[in-house]
């Protein structure tokens, strides 16, 4: 699998031999723009083949990396996130039994977190390719948005019928959270909760890659 395909540190390279594994990627912003960034990677579903696949050193002609190297990258990642400006209590996760993974800070303002995953590019530990300044939030004109990311289907397409396999069955979720009330949205996709501080949005991962569904969202407040 090229690195463009890395994207949530070295465990995705283990993740993506099987397909059958979720994301969820989860925002709660406070009024003040301030608030909580985490991202969960969970192939529990699947964790009877990981755990055959961990105790081989290749699969497909790839590497499989070792839980020293999966902690040895997730610390890494931490600490990268831990030198932002704006990044705070940054906590890490790793249950092996489950093969569930998490990452989590607080921001003053969402750009903090763009700003940590142009440093995890920079480091190598995001493939080149992989968007880094996904949100933005504007106090004084009341919107908070969720910007477009390029399509990867030129990559997808150069893929391997065994690589391409990996995205068949895998999830990602998007949950915002917000302390305002929505007004509006532009992406209708996303689901809005019954007292409109908060929306989902869901589907496979292929959808995202080749942009059959859509990220990006503007969404305005009272």
């Amino acid at each position: 699998m090229k690195i463009y395909f890395r994207q949530f540190f070295l465990l995705i390279s283990l993740l993506l031999l099987t397909s059958c594994f979720d994301i969820l990627d989860k925002v709660n912003v406070k009024a003040d723009g301030s608030g909580e960034y985490s991202l969960i990677l969970n192939a529990s579903k699947s964790k009877t083949r990981l755990v055959s696949i961990s105790k081989m050193e290749t699969v497909n002609g790839k590497k499989v990396p070792q839980k020293s190297e999966i902690e040895a990258k997730i610390n890494e990642a931490a600490r990268i996130f831990k030198s932002v400006p704006g990044i705070s209590n940054v906590k890490t996760s790793m249950d092996f039994d489950n093969y569930i993974i998490k990452l989590s800070c607080n921001f003053k303002k969402i750009e903090n977190v763009n700003a940590g995953l142009e440093q995890l590019k920079a480091k190598n530990i995001l493939g080149k390719m992989i968007p880094t300044q996904i949100y933005s939030n504007d106090s004084a004109k009341k919107t908070f948005t969720r910007n477009k990311i390029n399509t990867f289907k030129s990559d997808y397409d150069k893929l391997s019928s065994a690589d391409k396999e990996v995205f068949n069955n895998a999830k990602y979720t998007s949950v915002l959270q917000f302390e305002n009330i929505v007004k509006s949205q532009s992406n209708n996709a996303y689901q809005l909760s019954p007292n409109r501080k908060a929306m989902k949005l869901e589907g496979n991962v292929l959808d995202f890659i080749l942009q059959k569904k859509q990220i990006q969202n503007t969404i305005t407040f009272q």
